[in-house]
């Protein structure tokens, strides 16, 4: 209980660090942890997702749309990040790019995400329905 309290505290000063670090930085950085209207959008080359994650599931998947997140199920579990980083690759992997290509923005230790996935090569249907390429 106390690792979780902490992972949480670091996640929550991550982000106020970044609204902070957003005032003084300029539109970019403004964009980069901003809110979205929808669980997806484009920024330029790059789609920004927000991700609900479920660590710990029977196998990795993309799941529904809950509100402004798209669930997203992986098997790894939940342990110092393990499960963020498992995420990334699996969704390398379905958008077609490298795992160096998806920047975490906030939430690597939480369930709540944003990712960036930066020129995605393929779009899943999901994301295919809400969203139209207007780069």
């Amino acid at each position: 209980l106390a690792s979780r309290r902490r992972s949480f505290n670091l996640d929550v000063r991550a982000v106020r660090g970044l609204m902070t670090k957003n005032s003084r930085h300029g539109d970019k950085a403004a964009r980069e942890g901003s809110a979205i209207d929808s669980f997806c959008a484009w920024d330029g080359e790059s789609l920004v997702l927000n991700i609900l994650g479920q660590p710990g599931a029977q196998r990795d998947a993309i799941g529904k749309v809950k509100g402004r997140q798209l669930k997203v199920s992986v098997t790894a579990a939940p342990v110092a990040g393990r499960a963020t980083d498992h995420m990334v690759r699996f969704l390398a992997e379905e958008f077609g790019v490298t795992a160096n290509d998806i920047r975490v923005v906030f939430g690597r230790f939480n369930v709540n995400k944003q990712l960036r996935i930066k020129s995605p090569k393929v779009l899943p249907s999901v994301i295919d329905k809400h969203v139209s390429p207007g780069r």
